[in-house]
């Protein structure tokens, strides 16, 4: 007899808490491997190809194209041989960025409402005995849309509505997303007095937009409502004009890249006192270093390269600018290993991606590495770990063909440096006025970990290797 198991969406790392549905890689009947890849879904970091750890017939797949899944979530379900002895499958053992084909973590299940016992009929032993086998566990319409619910044992709107309100006041809360308890908590939304809308009564993040633009009181949400209630929740309505403005626009989603980038600027600009120093420097000498070195034959470098190469230098002298503060610590943590961000635009968005090891690179690996990471960029096959884990960041605004900038910080990075187009000016050389190729570099740092010596300091060395080269050779 096949057994058939439940593929849920895996945790897939650096606190990614939800992804979208980009495109099934299977159909409801296909045969799937151990590890194939069945669906591909777009986190806020990048698009990635989820390996099934089940090898059978898919059953069922849930959710379309485009929608977004809380981790924990089910994907899919895939009918099985025969099964072993014990009662838990066994997976392919390979893991993917932070889960595996074992038991979750605690933390990462799910909870599900268990019906409230009121007698010993129907197989039911009462409080504390085994489950009701004749009613279903669950609060709203059956996740698994190729399995048919017992007519005699389906569980009213109310019945439901009250083993939601039961397992609130008893039992966790059924939230797996950081983001949606985070929403409620500022929103002054009682996530105990809400009846989730996804499986198993699960709450998801548009219960909470639901109740918050009802009001203060999530009335015609709250778990003890009657099934009358069960719709969703109409807002207030608006003034006739502000209605007729607000009709006008286009709405656009702030979810994948868009809203991974405002979630982390506006939490950079929360939590981090930042203030930014500039300098305009003369790259003349830089640019003439550049075309000797490309003329010498191998490899070409690039500009990007050697700021790259400037910043890691940098960074030794300053090793106060390659940090993050430790809040719940109240410590300031420096690193050891500079791991170097730079800003690119896509597009999908803008993203960072992360040059490990940057202080043991020449100009030439460097240079190899931010094509290689530039082109998975452009294709969007950068994997998350590829994404996090810089400690300073380099942007190159000048390709959008301005000076200057006043970045937002990296969170939770310590500092940016920005560097402007380089053009033709008129510069006083040598004590004559003449026309340079003059660029202007930005510092943006978080004042707890320094002061304005500090980052003067860091920038006033970059605009001297900017404007004479030969001050490197001290440090290669």
């Amino acid at each position: 007899m096949a057994q058939v198991l439940e593929f849920k969406l895996p945790d897939l790392g650096e606190g990614l808490t939800e992804a979208e549905i980009v495109r099934w890689l299977v159909q409801v009947g296909d045969v799937v491997a151990i590890d194939q890849p069945v669906v591909e879904v777009e986190t806020a970091k990048a698009m990635v190809e989820v390996p099934c750890p089940y090898g059978g017939v898919v059953t069922a797949r849930f959710g379309e194209e485009g929608t977004e899944l809380p981790v924990g979530a089910p994907l899919l379900t895939v009918a099985v041989g025969e099964p072993a002895a014990h009662t838990e499958p066994e997976g392919s053992g390979n893991v993917l960025v932070g889960y595996g084909t074992s038991d979750a973590p605690a933390r990462r299940r799910r909870v599900r409402p268990t019906p409230v016992v009121t007698g010993t009929a129907n197989g039911s032993t009462g409080p504390g005995g085994a489950r009701n086998t004749s009613a279903p566990s669950k609060t709203g319409p059956d996740p698994r849309p190729d399995q048919a619910a017992d007519p005699t044992g389906k569980a009213t709107d109310g019945t439901a509505h009250a083993r939601v309100h039961a397992l609130h006041l008893e039992g966790p809360v059924p939230v797996i997303s950081p983001l949606v308890r985070r929403l409620a908590r500022e929103g002054g939304v009682d996530l105990r007095q809400l009846a989730g809308s996804g499986p198993d009564g699960l709450i998801l993040r548009s219960d909470v937009e639901d109740a918050l633009r009802a009001g203060a009181a999530p009335g015609s949400r709250t778990a003890g409502a009657p099934a009358a209630t069960h719709s969703p929740v109409v807002a207030p309505p608006a003034p006739a004009a502000a209605s007729a403005t607000r009709a006008a626009g286009i709405r656009i989603p702030l979810k994948g890249v868009r809203g991974a980038v405002a979630d982390k600027l506006s939490r950079s600009r929360r939590e981090i006192p930042d203030a930014t120093c500039w300098v305009d420097a003369d790259a003349t000498e830089l640019m003439g270093a550049r075309a000797a070195m490309n003329a010498a034959g191998g490899p070409k470098i690039s500009l990007l390269a050697l700021f790259a190469r400037i910043c890691t230098a940098a960074l030794a002298r300053f090793p106060e600018l390659n940090s993050y503060v430790d809040v719940e610590a109240r410590e300031i943590v420096q690193l050891d290993q500079v791991h170097l961000g730079f800003a690119a635009q896509t597009a999908r968005g803008l993203v960072v991606p992360v040059v490990r090891d940057a202080h043991a690179r020449d100009a030439e690996s460097l240079t190899a590495e931010f094509a290689r990471l530039t082109e998975a960029a452009r294709t969007g096959t950068l994997t998350p770990g590829e994404l996090t884990g810089g400690t300073f960041t380099l942007n190159n605004y000048g390709v959008f063909g301005v000076d200057g900038s006043t970045p937002i910080i990296n969170h939770p990075e310590a500092a940016m440096l920005g560097v402007g187009r380089i053009v033709p000016k008129p510069w006083v050389h040598e004590g004559e006025l003449a026309v340079r190729q003059v660029v202007q570099l930005s510092l943006t740092f978080d004042h707890r970990v320094c002061d304005g010596g500090t980052a003067g300091g860091f920038l006033r060395y970059v605009a001297d290797c900017v404007e004479h080269p030969a001050v490197l050779l001290r440090t290669l």
